[in-house]
This record gives C-alpha cells, structure tokens and sequence, in this order.
C-alpha cells in the first residue's frame, strides 16, 4: 500500500502514529501567569539534544477557550517554563484523566488525584510520586505547517530522579516501567531491556 498524506489513505483509522512508534510521553506541567497549573500529556515529545541537555513537544490540536492553541502552549508562553514529567505504568490511569479537555484554568492534578511538589528552578509545579521530572526554560516556540500545531523547546535547568530509579549509580527503567504511546488508542510499557555495545565503544 502507499498513499500520499494530501489524497487521504482510505482506512478507517490514520495509520501514521501507528508508523513513528513507540513514542515517549512527555507529561507537561506548566502554570499559567495568574498563577494557576496545568498537566496535560503530549506523545509528539522527546529529548533532542546532550549539552545543555534540551527537549521538545509538540501540540496539534486547539481548545475553543484558548488562541488557536492549548493550555499547555498558552501557559508557557506566559510564563517562558514547564516541566517534563516521565509517566511510569503504574500511573497510566491518572495521565489518561489528564488527557481529558477540560476548561482553561481546571487543575489536572487535583483532576486526576496527584499530588504535586513545586520545581526547584521555575516556578512551576511537578507530579511529586513521578519517576524522573525535567525542569526546563522554554527557549523557542515555533509556529509548525496546519492549523494548531506548534513545537515548543525548551533547556533543561533541573532533574528529579525518583530514589528507587537509582540502581547501580544508573537511572533504570526496569524500576518504574515507563509507558510509551503507540497508535490509535495503543499504549506499550518497557518490561524487557537488553544491552548492545557499539562498534566504536
């Protein structure tokens, strides 16, 4: 089978997420200027760089009580923060509630019945039981081709590392089990890991 994107491709569902996958998920916690937080779960996510370290999401859909956009987005124009936090499988039930679009200014985290534990460097909240958190200082926000999709970089200023993710001085994945984004309505967890030594180690 081939289609091109512009003619359609005929099936009853739009196979393309299923294509780029597993996906990570990025678990964006921002606050907006009048000081009220938001979390929201974005699978068009991921680290884009080593040093400094820096990272990446994507938003492709509006709200009808934000500007052509999402909470998210809007926030962290606002307010130049957010935070990364990593969904583990055991919180699956609770990042799904928080997929749900609710009216501008609901707090996602009493939502979906998290408690939340204040960043070390921006002023922005963070899930407190999450595996690992990334605070990051947004450094672009780039308009993308289509009618609410917009790319949203930012640094990272500062890592949480869950204790019990610390095993052998490395942060394992085993510990937690992180949940991945497939197509549709699919989801995966990481259960099985096995090394590989590169040509040049």
């Amino acid at each position: 089978m081939f289609y091109r994107p512009q003619d359609g491709h005929g099936l009853p569902h739009n196979p393309f997420n299923a294509i780029v996958a597993p996906r990570p998920i990025g678990w964006i916690s921002s606050r907006g200027a009048d000081g009220r937080d938001n979390l929201a779960p974005y699978s068009f996510f991921n680290a884009v760089a080593y040093v400094p370290p820096q990272v990446m999401f994507a938003s492709t859909s509006a709200k009808p009580d934000r500007d052509g956009t999402k909470d998210s987005v809007a926030q962290i124009r606002e307010t130049g923060v957010f935070c990364v936090n990593i969904v583990e499988y055991a919180m699956r039930g609770a990042m799904n509630a928080t997929s749900a679009g609710l009216e501008a200014g609901t707090d996602e985290f009493a939502h979906a019945g998290l408690e939340k534990a204040e960043c070390e460097s921006v002023n922005c909240a963070r899930v407190a039981a999450g595996p690992a958190a990334l605070e990051c200082r947004m450094t672009q926000i780039v308009r993308l081709k289509g009618a609410a999709n917009w790319l949203v970089l930012g640094e990272v200023t500062g890592v949480h590392l869950r204790d019990d993710c610390v095993v052998d001085g490395r942060f394992d994945v085993t510990a937690f089990q992180p949940l991945s984004r497939l197509g549709y309505r699919d989801y995966a967890r990481v259960a099985e890991v096995f090394e590989m030594t590169r040509p040049d180690d």
